[in-house]
């Protein structure tokens, strides 16, 4: 058994539809610009060029239903978008073999703040301080894939205090999920325990406290999420 210096980390979990155990987070991926719409309400031009991801830390996704409005910023979006869960990986995977090492699938949101990413991109600097920051991924319940299946299309929508935001289908990623894993693939060893957040579609916008985010993705259900001071 190995000695710390100091305790490590309890591993940050994912509640499992139907089961007691919950999913353990070991990286979250996220890919840009996946909605053509979302791509060009940002002014960008959508194209399948090559597809770019950025990542959140393990410890960003939380599955409390609270999101704690965070600090260093006045602009704080929401981006609804469907997370993929890994059981295993591997390095250059094919396209062909990619959905075999999905887990499932569940609701999940990339909280942004859009002040600091857009500082961000103006000084060609990381982008972490805007997406990598406490609790930036809620997350609802990870439904198995034995269960749903691997959902390639199906309504994916985001209210904010009962009104719509976003609203769009999961058949208009520009980068489906088998290419997503593939190409993360290529470059990572992806793998057990990995999370991909999979794009927004249009309608993203900012978030104040005491709001309530209700998202919901056709097959997979919801989550709600109160927005805290």
């Amino acid at each position: 058994m190995t000695d710390y210096i100091i305790d490590p980390a309890a591993p940050t979990g994912v509640p499992v539809r139907g089961s007691n155990a919950v999913f353990p987070v070991r990286r979250i991926y996220c890919i840009g610009r996946n909605y053509a719409a979302h791509v060009i309400e940002m002014g960008g031009d959508p194209d399948r060029s090559e597809p770019f991801f950025f990542q959140k830390n393990a410890q960003n996704a939380d599955a409390s239903g609270e999101f704690p409005y965070p600090p260093e910023s006045s602009d704080v979006h929401h981006e609804m978008e469907m997370a993929v869960a890994l059981h295993s990986g591997g390095a250059n995977i094919t396209e062909e073999d990619a959905l075999s090492h999905v887990f499932g699938y569940a609701p999940a949101l990339d909280m942004t703040r859009r002040d600091l990413q857009a500082e961000a991109k103006e000084t060609r600097r990381p982008w972490e301080p805007g997406k990598a920051f406490e609790r930036s991924a809620p997350i609802g319940e990870l439904v198995p894939a034995a269960e749903c299946g691997h959902p390639d299309s199906g309504r994916i929508s985001l209210r904010v205090n009962g009104d719509i935001r976003q609203d769009g289908d999961l058949n208009q990623m520009i980068w489906k999920v088998p290419e997503m894993i593939a190409y993360l693939s290529r470059f990572y060893d992806i793998a057990a325990g990995d999370l991909i957040l999979s794009g927004t579609p249009s309608g993203v916008g900012p978030v104040n406290k005491g709001d309530i985010l209700e998202g919901h993705i056709e097959g997979l259900g919801g989550l709600s999420i109160r927005v805290t001071g």
